[in-house]
């Protein structure tokens, strides 16, 4: 997306963030959650977050980076108030991501499955390796990012998302037929 100086950042401009980044940031916050209502409306108040701010924003970075780092504070604070670990049973994160461009026909099916493995993979590993792996490869964001995102050493980061994809991979052999 072009940049905007702060004057002109209107309502057309707020929403093509929102169509270029709302299914990135509702995924991860679905990710982490695990309930779509709770991730709808986080997502909703990440974005009512930006619009206010929308004016003090300052294209530094990628604007993806900046949204989900107001969805990993509101995480924050949303488990401070809960007290615990936030869960659901089914994983409709899932349907926050990109469609396949294939369009075989068999391919939904596969990939609904894949994606369901993957699901229940994400869900046994712990909330640190799964925020880094969301953030990485849902959210797009380099490692640096993530680092500065989260107030953590690199080597932090980087150390979370190799353990977080070895056990992944682990988990989803064991599944192998």
């Amino acid at each position: 997306m072009s940049s905007f100086a702060p004057e002109t950042r209107n309502a057309e401009w707020f929403a093509a963030w929102i169509r270029e980044h709302g299914r990135a940031v509702r995924g991860y916050l679905l990710g982490m959650v695990r309930r779509a209502d709770l991730a709808d409306d986080l997502t909703q108040e990440v974005f009512t977050r930006a619009w206010a701010a929308r004016g003090r924003y300052r294209e530094e970075g990628h604007g993806r980076a900046y949204l989900l780092k107001i969805a990993d504070r509101l995480l924050c604070d949303e488990r401070r108030q809960r007290a615990g670990d936030l869960t659901l049973e089914d994983a409709d994160w899932r349907r926050c991501e990109p469609v396949s461009a294939d369009g075989e026909p068999g391919s939904g099916i596969s990939a609904r499955e894949t994606a369901a493995e993957l699901t229940q993979a994400l869900k046994q590993l712990p909330p640190a390796q799964r925020r880094v792996l969301l953030l990485r490869y849902y959210g797009q964001m380099t490692f640096a990012e993530i680092a500065k995102m989260t107030e953590s050493p690199l080597g932090t980061v980087l150390s979370h998302c190799r353990r977080g994809l070895e056990a992944l991979r682990r988990l989803l052999v064991d599944h192998l037929p």
